[in-house]
């Protein structure tokens, strides 16, 4: 009677922390299908899609924020990424990038959003810096991927609120941890414009969100 007991409790517990399970990963998909949203809009100047897809992704990720503080953030984010496209804009010739100018350009607008955005979610303020580096080498030529990683491990460390994240058990403690190559890896995807490495993206980026959720249902 005792084992039969134990073994039910096992099997409903079981039954629960499946249903945990799935309900975190359909969520983390629909984050990650969010973020990718948000880019396709940013790409074709749909300025309020974008808005309301990224505010999506952070009013999950950043579950300590209420809804108008994510939407501040989200903005934010978005007004740097227009911000850097004006003044891309200025160094197009043909098409193609003065590289030279772009170096040599003012992006203190864009590290000013992301410092807006910084301080909404009390992430560290290197992710400004960071980001927008990352940006401009993106174009202007240069290690973009890891700036990228550098402030991609700002803000997963504020979403997990784990200043300490990776936590490495033995070696590597100068890389960025798993999380955050998803990120860049997912942005690489994002380059080739195609709907099935879109799509790859979108599944990189599930387990970076399920982590997450999973790190936020353990501190309640």
């Amino acid at each position: 009677m005792v084992f039969q007991f134990v073994s039910a409790g096992m099997e409903q517990h079981s039954k629960q922390s499946g249903s945990k399970d799935t309900g975190r990963g359909s969520t983390a998909r629909k984050m990650a299908e969010q973020l990718a949203r948000g880019f396709k809009a940013h790409d074709k100047g749909r300025r309020d899609i974008a808005i309301d897809a990224f505010t999506y992704v952070d009013r999950h990720q950043f579950q300590f924020l209420g809804e108008t503080d994510a939407r501040h953030a989200s903005t934010a984010f978005v007004e740097a990424l227009w911000k850097k496209d004006d003044i891309e804009l200025d160094y197009l010739r043909g098409g193609q990038f003065d590289r030279d100018g772009l170096r040599q350009a003012d992006y203190r607008p864009v590290r000013q959003k992301l410092r807006e955005r910084a301080t909404i979610i009390g992430i560290d303020p290197q992710y400004a810096t960071t980001k927008a580096k990352a940006w401009r080498r993106h174009k202007a030529g240069g290690d973009y991927w890891t700036p990228f990683g550098k402030s991609q491990l700002y803000e997963i460390r504020r979403a997990l609120r784990d200043p300490e994240y990776p936590n490495k058990p033995r070696a590597g403690d100068e890389g960025f941890g798993p999380d955050p190559c998803r990120y860049v890896l997912a942005f690489e995807l994002h380059d080739m414009k195609t709907d099935t490495h879109w799509q790859q993206g979108v599944d990189v980026m599930v387990p970076y969100f399920k982590r997450i959720l999973e790190a936020n249902e353990n501190d309640e």
